[in-house]
């Protein structure tokens, strides 16, 4: 809760407010901190050290925040490969992925895919530059041993960069594991509103952060003091959120795996989880997002209509659960029926019984069939 806070003065608040300045008073030389809003901002300052503490704790790592997760991905990328290099990335990761990877091959980066269960990328890392994991995946909530990939890609010398979106620092820590970058949309759980766009990478080793910071000031990807000092304010109550929505996730999964007209029910904390065992060796908690599959699109579209305590909306991690059908983006190889359920902070009770009122309100029977 104290993560990146200066020293306490008389007289002042705890944290600072947020520095709004596109430039500062700089006489002579610029040698100080801060020269340019372009270049640093004493209000990343504050969030930055916070997260380095919360990633590497005993040791900060250093910290890159930046305007959205997808910026602090492509810093990672886009600083690190040159024509010729190759890059994995995961074949069932963040949407966005498809994306960077048509841009990087039109630089003549070599992109080579391959899914998250099962290490299954470490079958096609042979003479990659850097491996992109994800884990939990996102939707499918695979999981990969980030140790042992971390191994590979390390004696082949790779970089490794590992998307924590979904775990959270508090949830799993990658660099602990060996990994190079932690990377992470902290849109998401991290500041858990729903209300600020903000990314970040963390990095143990100073010449990668200044080639990500270089890449910021390069694209500018950089993000507003307001936002940034939002984020720090809610890392405050992190903990708090994220250890009752990882308890309610376990708890709607276990009641959604005794329902008929649900099937596919995946959560890493399950104990019969495909994911589990890898998970329990590296995670610490679990997340807060549970994946199942409804019988077809009608169904699917009928159980979000009928929820009263959950939102309708794309993003995940947040206070508010929010749940959507992920096949009407396309993109995802995910069946018409399936959901990405975000479980928030409201009572367990409650939203478990909104999520089964809105199954019993299908109509299916014992044998899985709709009366």
């Amino acid at each position: 809760m104290r993560a990146g806070l200066p020293e306490p003065h008389k007289y002042e608040p705890t944290l600072p407010g947020p520095v709004f300045a596109a430039h500062y008073h700089l006489p002579g030389d610029p040698t100080g901190p801060y020269t340019y809003g372009r270049d640093e901002n004493p209000t990343w300052t504050h969030l930055e050290r916070a997260i380095g503490e919360l990633e590497s704790p005993g040791d900060p790592a250093q910290t890159v925040v930046f305007a959205s997760g997808m910026a602090a991905i492509s810093a990672v990328a886009l600083s690190q490969l040159r024509a010729g290099d190759a890059v994995v990335f995961p074949d069932d990761g963040y949407q966005a992925l498809p994306l960077l990877h048509e841009q990087l091959t039109a630089y003549g980066v070599e992109v080579r895919t391959a899914p998250t269960g099962g290490d299954a990328q470490r079958k096609v890392l042979a003479g990659a530059k850097l491996l992109w994991i994800e884990t939990p995946s996102n939707p499918g909530l695979d999981v990969c041993d980030i140790r042992a990939l971390v191994r590979e890609a390390h004696s082949g010398g790779a970089l490794v960069a590992v998307d924590n979106t979904l775990a959270t620092p508090l949830g799993q820590r990658p660099l602990a594991l060996g990994a190079d970058f932690s990377v992470a949309s902290d849109t998401k759980g991290m500041t858990g509103h729903g209300d600020v766009l903000l990314g970040h990478v963390s990095t143990g080793d100073p010449a990668l952060a200044t080639a990500v910071r270089r890449w910021r000031k390069v694209v500018g990807a950089i993000p507003g003091p307001m936002e940034a000092w939002l984020a720090h304010r809610s890392l405050a109550t992190l903990q708090l959120r994220h250890d009752r929505q990882c308890a309610t996730a376990l708890t709607l999964a276990h009641a959604l795996r005794e329902r008929p007209e649900v099937s596919g029910v995946r959560y890493p904390g399950l104990p019969d989880d495909p994911s589990h065992a890898v998970a329990s060796r590296q995670m610490r908690r679990y997340g807060s997002v549970v994946s199942f599959t409804l019988p077809d699109r009608e169904q699917a579209e009928r159980f979000l209509d009928g929820l009263r305590l959950v939102d309708d909306a794309t993003s995940f991690g947040g206070v508010r659960s929010t749940a959507e059908r992920r096949g009407r983006w396309g993109g995802d190889a995910v069946p018409e029926g399936f959901v990405r359920f975000s479980v928030g902070a409201e009572d367990p009770e409650d939203l478990v019984a909104d999520v089964l009122r809105s199954l019993d309100a299908l109509g299916f029977t014992g044998n899985g069939a709709a009366d």
